[in-house]
């Protein structure tokens, strides 16, 4: 299972997804009641089910309100501007240069780049 693949998409409706497959092996649980290892393994199943499903929803409630917390503090003028979706996309990309450092040129240097200012050099 793929933490970040779960974590992507929207974690509220696969917590639900992932509560109901907890809620069938705890009904096939109690049908094979009987026979004490399977019982055990359904039961567990169940568990571990409804444990990831109660997860996510945690994670899904508080993702929400991060949100909204973000959204709280930002201001008035900047949702107005950000109104179309060309200039949304555009303020996006923006945001993700500032906050993942900057400019690209800051990066290290490839050993093409490298090979290139000893021969400019020479």
């Amino acid at each position: 299972m793929n933490l970040q693949r779960l974590l992507r998409g929207d974690p509220g409706r696969n917590s639900l997804l992932y509560l109901g497959i907890g809620g069938i092996s705890l009904v096939k649980a109690l049908a094979v009641r009987d026979d004490p290892e399977r019982f055990r393994r359904e039961l567990l199943d169940a568990g571990l089910f409804i444990g990831v499903g109660l997860l996510l929803r945690r994670y899904s409630t508080m993702r929400e309100q991060k949100r909204a917390e973000l959204q709280e503090q930002i201001p008035d003028w900047v949702v107005d501007v950000a109104g179309s979706t060309g200039s949304q996309s555009g303020l996006r990309s923006k945001a993700k240069r500032r906050l993942t450092g900057g400019a690209q040129a800051e990066t290290e240097p490839t050993l093409g780049d490298h090979a290139r200012s000893i021969l400019k050099n020479r």
